[in-house]
């Protein structure tokens, strides 16, 4: 990633500007507190308040709050990264003790550059009894500012999380309608109608159950489909009744294998997109060259990820992914969804297979836990 990538990925402008603002704050009531009690509670006034402010307290200011942007970064890291709440409090507790030695070290730096003392006049002892004089101001000014960055964070995320939720419950209600445009086009329902219109008179109870599976496929679009992520058992179901009525259609043509592991029955995963996908192997699988198409539905779990591949033995793709995304408005809005649910991630591909037998379509979903 180059460096304006992670610029943007990880540093935070207004986070910075929050945890500097809170440390301006607090240096303004500290001065203001020292100041008050130099003259009238100490009775010294050796050094002028912007004496105070200039060589005093700026140095501490200017390193806090860059050791904070570096804390505030290394932090949305953590957060990425989903590092175990443990490890991340002990980082912190060790940051927190080390914020007080590097403030000193400065200093005393800063002092010998000036000429203000001499090397050979640095004191070990009295540099440890100023860094321990401030050590638990110094653990509490830190955690502060660490509940800043974990709140801003936070609240980014959950609005994040809203904004993610409004736009998925709008793709799945345009999914719905989508599907409605798309399958249930007067060839469609035409079709449909007039093979139960034939299996009347020849095979009343195939009739019926056709009716029935119009019925249950149209309600499930239609009534059923609000959740964003359903059991594999339920998302199989619903694509039973659309291949119902499509092997109608293409009769003994099209063949149908499913080779799922019944483990992963229960498990949740996005709602409607089994049928997108069996779909577009349907509809670009037939060919002249290729009038006998089977289609195999695999669902498997890898590691922590569910694999479903749907693969057909029909024609080959002559375009990209890229390509179909934009003619294709089930895959287009399938390709999207997944992109709102889990980050800029390739969890979808599409390509020829490599025997050249057909075509392989591949989503990776990782498991809800």
């Amino acid at each position: 990633m180059s460096l304006t990538g992670l610029k943007k990925k990880y540093i935070d402008g207004r986070l910075i500007l929050l945890l500097a603002a809170f440390y301006t704050l607090y240096y303004v009531i500290f001065i203001i507190k020292t100041a008050y009690m130099r003259a009238y509670v100490y009775n010294d006034i050796k050094y002028s308040l912007w004496h105070l402010i200039v060589n005093g307290y700026f140095i501490d200011w200017v390193v806090v709050v860059a050791y904070m942007t570096f804390i505030a970064v290394s932090t949305k890291r953590l957060i990425i990264r989903k590092v175990p709440w443990k490890k991340i409090f002990f980082l912190h507790l060790t940051l927190s003790i080390f914020i007080g030695v590097i403030i000193r070290l400065l200093i005393s730096l800063i002092s010998i550059l000036k000429g203000e003392m001499s090397f050979n006049e640095f004191d070990v002892r009295e540099n440890i009894n100023g860094f321990m004089y401030v050590l638990d101001l110094n653990f509490l000014i830190y955690f502060a500012m660490i509940f800043i960055i974990y709140v801003y964070y936070y609240v980014g995320q959950v609005r994040e999380a809203e904004e993610k939720r409004g736009l998925l419950e709008a793709q799945l209600l345009n999914t719905r309608m989508k599907m409605l445009t798309s399958q249930l086009q007067p060839h469609f329902l035409f079709n449909t109608l007039n093979s139960i219109s034939s299996l009347v008179e020849i095979d009343a109870k195939a009739a019926q159950n056709t009716i029935a599976d119009l019925s249950d496929f149209l309600r499930e679009i239609l009534y059923n489909s609000d959740a964003k992520f359903i059991p594999i058992e339920k998302e199989l179901t619903v694509l039973e009744y659309y291949l119902n009525l499509v092997k109608i259609r293409f009769s003994d043509h099209l063949e149908i294998e499913k080779q799922v592991d019944p483990a992963l029955l229960k498990v949740k995963i996005p709602a409607m997109i089994l049928q997108p996908l069996v779909e577009n192997s349907i509809k670009h699988g037939y060919s002249y060259n290729h009038t006998h198409l089977k289609i195999i539905i695999s669902i498997q779990r890898q590691g922590d990820f569910i694999i479903v591949k749907v693969e057909n033995n029909g024609k080959l793709m002559t375009e990209s992914l890229e390509g179909l995304l934009k003619k294709g408005v089930g895959l287009s809005n399938l390709n999207e969804r997944l992109i709102n649910l889990y980050g800029e991630t390739d969890y979808f591909e599409m390509k020829n297979k490599l025997d050249g037998t057909g075509v392989i379509t591949i989503i990776k979903i990782p498991i809800k836990n």
